[in-house]
């Protein structure tokens, strides 16, 4: 496809090919009217001269007629003079009306016309007539008058069939401009229709182009058609393209090295902090228990950031996940169990109601997403509060909510709690703020599952967050009737 050097070039050079077949038309249109009006002056002139000829020859008949008979009471030599002159003009005139395009009729009766007055004027210059040869005179010379008449209707007959031509061709006009107009309408759309998407395909492809390095897509490479410019800043996105797609592979390399190299010091800490905790160097006293929990504690936290760093650094070049059948709640529970001392350390209580759940999913990874969804409830409740979990199906899909009694999601958070990195408020009790990636990896190891979370609203007027995870049913499971949950979200 030929792309002109300019985007607007490329659209003044489609506006120029849409606008030629309304320039056609309005050529066409132009010329057909002008054709109309020449020819209708040339039939309106036609008939005119038409009505005044043949009027003209019925009174020079009527005077031949009148002339003749003069001659034939007075036998004047000077009327045979003013006869011949009479003569002359009359068969001018008829010369005249035979060159206008009369009827065949019309032209035959004109013919035979000329023919009768030729031999009427031999009868006249006769040097002796019989009796009955005035009388022959006299009827033909009526006869003469009677044919210039009808001359003189066939006129008139002339211009109302020069009107009904002129009815005819504005017909015939008007049809054939409908087929044009229709011909010329339905090109200037295929035309423009076609230049659009032309026109739309580099944008397009730009649009595609910025929204995939939005998304931190940096594997497609970027390729845009059309003109020369738009081509030059579709290379230029290849270009930012391949410089980001190296400073996120920098980014990875740097959280991966940093990452690991932090666990050794931390490991190192964390084991002195529970050497101390188990008095290995002697008993401590209460004050100095209360600083190795405390330094214990943090290393924990400190363990679980970095966790989540290097979760989040396998979640950018994340593979696609082996899928298979998983017990939902054998899963709810192990992570319970997993997380049932930090619940005790703060006084707080789980409500656990699951049914039987087979999904399909990553057994590993839907710990990960639970874990996230717990540790978090616990974060974020106060002491000697009580966590809900439930489990069951709805839609073809299994439901897991997980309900706290802490402040809740702000509506106005709703939106950004799972971006990557995203911290809303400090949680209760003065804890420290987490990474704000637990959530991030939350939704994308659902999303990789076929599945989704979402923040529900509290439609029972408590406080306290509520988060809902769905993932797919197994085939074997949509075949047995399941109770939905008795915990209703209201969105």
């Amino acid at each position: 496809m030929y792309y002109p050097r300019s985007f607007l070039k490329f659209i003044l050079l489609g506006f120029l090919l849409v606008s030629l077949p309304l320039v056609y038309a309005l050529a066409e249109l132009i010329l057909s009217l002008d054709r109309l009006e020449s020819q209708g002056r040339q039939e309106v002139v036609q008939a005119a001269q038409a009505g005044r000829t043949s009027r003209l020859l019925y009174e020079q008949a009527t005077t031949l007629e009148r002339v003749a008979r003069q001659q034939l009471i007075l036998d004047d030599p000077a009327l045979l003079e003013e006869y011949a002159r009479l003569r002359e003009e009359f068969r001018q005139t008829t010369r005249q009306l035979a060159a206008l395009p009369l009827e065949p009729g019309a032209q035959a009766g004109l013919e035979k016309l000329a023919d009768r007055e030729s031999r009427l004027h031999k009868l006249l210059l006769a040097p002796r007539r019989a009796p009955d040869v005035a009388t022959d005179l006299a009827d033909g010379y009526a006869q003469l008058v009677d044919g210039a008449q009808a001359m003189l209707a066939s006129s008139s007959q002339l211009t109302q069939r020069a009107i009904e031509r002129l009815q005819e061709t504005a017909t015939q006009g008007r049809e054939k401009w409908l087929y044009v107009g229709l011909a010329t309408v339905a090109i200037a759309i295929a035309l423009a229709i076609l230049f659009a998407t032309l026109i739309s395909r580099p944008i397009r492809q730009l649009d595609l182009a910025i929204r995939q390095m939005g998304s931190a897509d940096f594997t497609h490479a970027i390729k845009v058609t059309g003109p020369q410019d738009l081509r030059y800043v579709g290379q230029r996105l290849e270009w930012l393209r391949g410089r980001l797609s190296e400073l996120e592979q920098q980014q990875a390399r740097f959280l991966r090295h940093v990452s690991h190299e932090l666990k050794t010091p931390l490991t190192a800490v964390r084991e002195g902090a529970e050497l101390l905790r188990d008095d290995v160097g002697g008993k401590l006293t209460p004050e100095q228990r209360d600083i190795v929990r405390i330094v214990r504690d943090n290393t924990l936290n400190l363990q679980k950031l970095i966790e989540n760093l290097l979760a989040y650094q396998q979640i950018r070049a994340m593979e696609p996940a082996e899928l298979g059948p998983v017990a939902l709640p054998d899963v709810v529970n192990r992570v319970l169990r997993e997380q049932r001392l930090a619940a005790l350390a703060r006084m707080i209580t789980f409500d656990a109601k699951l049914k039987s759940a087979t999904v399909i999913g990553d057994a590993e990874r839907l710990r990960t997403i639970i874990d996230n969804l717990v540790s978090n409830a616990i974060k974020y409740s106060p002491r000697n509060a009580t966590i809900e979990l439930a489990v069951g199906a709805k839609d073809g899909c299994a439901v897991l909510d997980v309900i706290d009694e802490g402040r809740g999601v702000a509506v106005a958070d709703r939106a950004r709690i799972f971006e990557s990195f995203y911290t809303g408020p400090a949680p209760v009790d003065g804890r420290v703020k987490g990474s704000g990636l637990g959530l991030a990896i939350a939704r994308e190891y659902a999303h990789a599952q076929g599945g989704r979370i979402e923040v529900a609203g509290r439609g029972d007027g408590k406080t306290g967050a509520w988060f809902r995870l769905s993932l797919p049913l197994a085939a074997a499971e949509l075949r047995k009737p399941f109770a939905t949950p008795a915990l209703v979200a209201s969105k």
